[in-house]
């Protein structure tokens, strides 16, 4: 029976500072925005977050520094971040500004020393969860859905290890929620459950930059090369940027689309860049101007995404990457 209680107990807790974190993560009117040189516009196609290896000081670099690169026609914003202390993710060092830009990135790249990666890894994640970012992972597949009467109705498509009838109504009476519908889809834990109450946790992909390579042998890099999420790099020599480039591309799921205006060839040099979530003709027209869609007839597609070259495709035609395509507008 102890032991019952003291698991109650802990994730009663558990959620609670899960309650008292989303008070930090949710700016509040008046002083709570970004701050002074935290605040940044966001351009190009896609924006990624640069965070330097941990720090056992201070920031030094209290701003956030923007910079752009183009690669495979798309502008890709890069924001360097100052370096995460221990406790950022509880306002130390302004890591509330920090963590808060990059809850904003499509892509997060964590710089850490090759000789002592774990422990600074580590020591991120743990900033960067306890402010409401997931590294790496897709939202958890649990059904939520609060009503106005009929108590808790939990549901279990797949046996739980963790997660019971009492555990999950502990976890809704702490958010005073007491008729809800909770399908749990698969082996679950409370912090799913919790992220999933919350509603408020930003899933982002990451890419651990393993620096100094220079000053390891063949034999480790090798294996570094086989750890997932990982990029092994030499800042100092600028070894190995061109891998750093095209897992950047892979992970952020972006496809370059060509336009092609009637009687011209296509434009190679100014891709449409679509996040791969997005790609009908319809988000096309969209990204090229919102009217061009009530506008539009049909649309001719030259590409991977067709049978014949080319083909009369409609709004809600899926792309692939490296089409080229031309708009047909009502007369």
């Amino acid at each position: 029976m102890s032991t019952i209680l003291e698991k109650i107990a802990a994730i009663e807790a558990e959620a609670r500072l899960a309650k008292l974190r989303r008070e930090l993560i949710t700016p509040k009117g008046g002083g709570g925005g970004t701050g002074e040189g935290f605040d940044v516009a966001k351009t190009g196609d896609a924006s990624t977050g640069v965070y330097s290896e941990v720090a056992a000081y201070e920031f030094t670099t209290l701003t956030t520094v923007p910079g752009c690169i183009k690669y495979k026609g798309a502008k890709i914003q890069l924001l360097d971040l100052p370096g995460i202390i221990e406790g950022a993710k509880d306002g130390k060092g302004r890591g509330r500004q920090v963590i808060a830009v990059a809850r904003t990135c499509s892509l997060i790249f964590l710089v850490l020393d090759v000789l002592k990666p774990l422990h600074h890894k580590k020591l991120i994640e743990h900033e960067l969860e306890g402010f409401g970012l997931r590294l790496n992972k897709q939202p958890p597949n649990i059904y939520f859905k609060k009503k106005d009467k009929g108590g808790i109705n939990l549901n279990c498509m797949v046996p739980q290890s963790e997660l019971d009838s009492d555990t999950v109504k502990t976890i809704l009476s702490e958010y005073k929620i007491h008729n809800a519908d909770v399908t749990l889809k698969y082996d679950a834990t409370s912090d799913d459950l919790i992220d999933v109450i919350e509603g408020n946790r930003i899933y982002v992909p990451c890419i651990y930059l393993l620096n100094k390579i220079d000053q390891i042998s063949i034999e480790e890099l090798d294996i570094i090369y086989k750890i997932p999420h990982c990029v092994p790099i030499s800042a100092h020599h600028r070894w190995n940027f061109d891998d750093l480039l095209e897992k950047m591309w892979e992970y952020l799921k972006l496809i370059r689309i060509y336009t092609k205006p009637k009687g011209q060839l296509p434009d190679y040099n100014s891709p449409i860049v679509l996040h791969s979530e997005h790609t009908s003709v319809e988000d096309f027209c969209n990204k090229l101007h919102r009217s061009i869609a009530k506008e539009f007839k049909y649309a001719l597609v030259w590409g991977s995404s067709v049978k014949h070259q080319p083909q009369k495709v409609g709004l809600e035609h899926v792309l692939a990457d490296e089409d080229v395509v031309q708009i047909v507008k009502k007369v």
